[in-house]
């Protein structure tokens, strides 16, 4: 399948489908999350603030961890590491690097970090659904070969018929966008457990998933995207047990509106 990656030009502006797909994920998630935090009593200019260092940390991190991982082959093309167009973020280094700024920022303007994580989970979840189609214009986070007559939905990509992992991706993160907004309805979450509920389910997906990939980033001979995935479902599955047993996850309070986030 021939895709162009570029999806127009403005004179010597060329803007990609990998850079526009991210952008795009990043607007929906400020003006949903804008909305949700003014009725959670959140400042909303605090709230963009923190958004936006946010999301310079996140790209930073993101391209910092696959930039690490894949280090033999950037130590020889040292102008390709900033290089972001041509692909390669790592969503688990976007997650650590997002993760500390979201702390940070909180702590800075005297915002429960907890309520903040469970209202910005669902947009965190639905934007990486959308941001996975920029591999798909990349031609690249593909499995391995496979026979069409045994695979149907299998998609040629660089010489042969393919697992579109980014397409099994994109579809496991709308499953757990959605199960986030049910989560976020039941009277039995507590503050906290959307957040980390979001960690859990995606973490799932991406063990399983990362399997069927030929691209993947290596932690010697284990997938470091699996190993990174069980850290998290085992580290925020032991936090959310932690904070059931000592009684410090809180009642998540009411939210004007139908969707009850935070």
């Amino acid at each position: 399948m021939n895709i162009d990656p570029v999806a127009f030009s403005l004179g010597p502006i060329t803007v990609r489908w990998y850079g526009l797909l991210i952008a795009s994920a990043m607007l929906i998630a400020a003006v949903g999350g804008c909305k949700i935090m003014g009725r959670a009593g959140i400042d909303e200019d605090d709230f963009l603030t923190i958004f936006m260092v946010t999301i310079v940390a996140a790209i930073a991190g993101a391209r910092a961890y696959y930039v690490i991982f894949d280090w033999p082959y950037y130590a020889q093309h040292p102008g390709e590491i900033l290089a972001t167009w041509h692909g390669g973020l790592a969503v688990h280094g976007g997650l650590i690097a997002g993760v500390i700024a979201i702390y940070w920022g909180c702590r800075h303007y005297h915002i429960s970090f907890w309520q903040f994580a469970d209202i910005m989970a669902p947009f965190m979840i639905l934007g990486q659904a959308i941001g996975r189609w920029g591999n798909f214009f990349n031609q690249e986070a593909y499995g391995y070969e496979v026979d069409p007559s045994q695979v149907p939905w299998a998609m040629w990509i660089d010489g042969a018929y393919r697992h579109p992992t980014f397409l099994y991706e994109s579809c496991w993160d709308l499953l757990v966008f959605f199960a986030l907004l049910w989560l976020a309805r039941q009277a039995f979450m507590r503050r906290g457990e959307i957040g980390l509920s979001y960690l859990m389910l995606y973490s799932v997906g991406r063990v399983v998933i990362e399997g069927f990939r030929t691209d993947s980033l290596m932690l010697g001979p284990l997938r470091a995207a699996q190993v990174m995935s069980l850290l998290l479902f085992t580290g925020a599955m032991l936090v959310l047990i932690y904070r059931r047993k000592t009684g410090k996850a809180e009642m998540r309070p009411k939210i004007a509106g139908k969707q009850r986030l935070g």
